[in-house]
C-alpha cells in the first residue's frame, strides 16, 4: 500500500496512534524527497545529491504542506486527525471541507446527481456562473446513465440528453461537439470504442471532473485552487529543465518520489471505498 493510500484511510478507520504516526512518517518522507531527490548513500553519489541530502526541511514546514494537501483536496477526516497528531490549526472551516469531500466522493462513485445537488445546496452560484462546469457535470451524468444501460434500455439516457444537454448545446455551439461524442457511446459496444470515446468511460474522466469542481468551489471561496505541493512539483520540474538546458552538472535522473501506483491502490474507477474518503490521486 502506498503512503498516499494509507493516509487516505485515516479518514475512515479507527486506527491507533502508532499506526497513524507511521503513516504520517511515510508522508513526511515522500514530501521530503522533493528537496532530497536521492539520499541513499552510494559509493558514486553525485555531488548534487550530496548537497541535496544535506538540506533538511523543518518538520513543521512538511507538516503544514501535508495538511495543506489534505485540506485543499477535500479530505476532512484525514485533515482533522492530522491536525490533532501534528498539533496544527485547521486551514479551513470544517463544513467547507466536508462539502468538497462529499461532492468529490459522489463524482468518483458515479453519483453525479448527488454531486450537483450538494453543490447547489452549498452555493447555487458555483454552477449558475460557470456554464462550462455545469455542462461537464451533466455530460458526465449522461455517461453514467449510458454506462448503466449498455445493451438495454437507452430511453433514460436519451431523455436526459434531450432535457438537459440539448438546450445547452443549442445555446452554446461550443458544447455541441462534446454532446455528439457522448451520444456516440449509444451506437457502439463499449468494448470496441475508439480511444477518444473510450476515455469518456474511463475513471480518469471522473477524476478530472472532480478536480475541476473542487477548483471551482475553492475559487468561489477566494481560496487557492490547488494544493501547494502541486505547485512545488511543477516548480521543481521547471527548475530541473532550466538547469539541464543551461548544461548544469546534474545526475542523469532526479526522482521526485511522489508517484502513486495505480495498480497498488487497486483503483478501477468504480471503488466507492465503502463510504470512506475518495481515493487520493496525485
Amino acid at each position: 500500500m502506498s503512503s498516499w493510500n494509507a493516509a487516505l484511510e485515516l479518514g475512515g478507520l479507527d486506527i491507533d496512534s502508532t499506526f497513524r504516526e507511521t503513516v504520517f512518517a511515510q508522508l513526511r518522507e515522500s514530501f521530503g524527497q522533493m528537496s532530497s531527490p536521492s539520499t541513499a548513500p552510494t559509493s558514486a553519489q553525485h555531488a548534487f545529491e550530496k548537497r541535496a541530502a544535506a538540506v533538511k526541511a523543518p518538520k513543521s514546514d512538511i507538516n503544514a504542506l501535508i495538511l495543506d494537501y489534505l485540506t485543499m483536496e477535500g479530505y476532512p477526516k484525514a485533515a482533522a486527525r492530522f491536525c490533532k497528531e501534528a498539533n496544527l490549526q485547521p486551514q479551513q472551516p470544517d463544513p467547507s471541507i466536508q462539502m468538497r469531500q462529499q461532492v468529490q466522493h459522489a463524482i468518483h462513485s458515479g453519483n453525479i446527481e448527488m454531486a450537483i445537488s450538494a453543490l447547489n445546496e452549498f452555493d447555487p452560484e458555483i454552477l449558475d456562473t460557470n456554464p462550462e462546469l455545469h455542462f461537464l457535470l451533466l455530460r458526465l451524468q449522461m455517461v453514467e446513465l449510458i454506462r448503466q444501460c449498455e445493451g438495454g434500455n437507452v430511453i433514460p439516457a436519451l431523455e436526459f440528453a434531450t432535457k438537459n444537454l440539448g438546450p445547452r448545446a443549442a445555446a452554446n455551439p461550443s458544447f455541441l461537439g462534446d454532446l455528439e461524442k457522448t451520444m456516440s457511446l449509444l451506437l457502439f459496444p463499449h468494448d470496441k470504442l475508439q480511444p477518444e470515446l473510450a476515455a469518456l468511460l474511463d475513471s480518469d474522466f471522473r477524476r478530472t471532473t472532480a478536480a475541476k469542481v473542487n477548483e471551482a468551489v475553492l475559487l468561489q471561496q477566494n481560496q487557492r485552487r490547488e494544493a501547494a505541493i502541486r505547485q512545488f512539483v511543477r516548480m521543481r520540474a521547471w527548475a530541473e529543465t532550466s538547469a539541464r538546458a543551461q548544461k548544469k552538472d546534474l545526475p542523469e535522473s532526479l526522482d521526485v518520489g511522489l508517484d502513486a501506483d495505480k495498480e497498488e491502490s487497486g483503483d478501477n474507477g468504480d471503488n466507492d471505498n465503502n463510504g470512506d474518503e475518495p481515493m487520493m490521486t496525485t
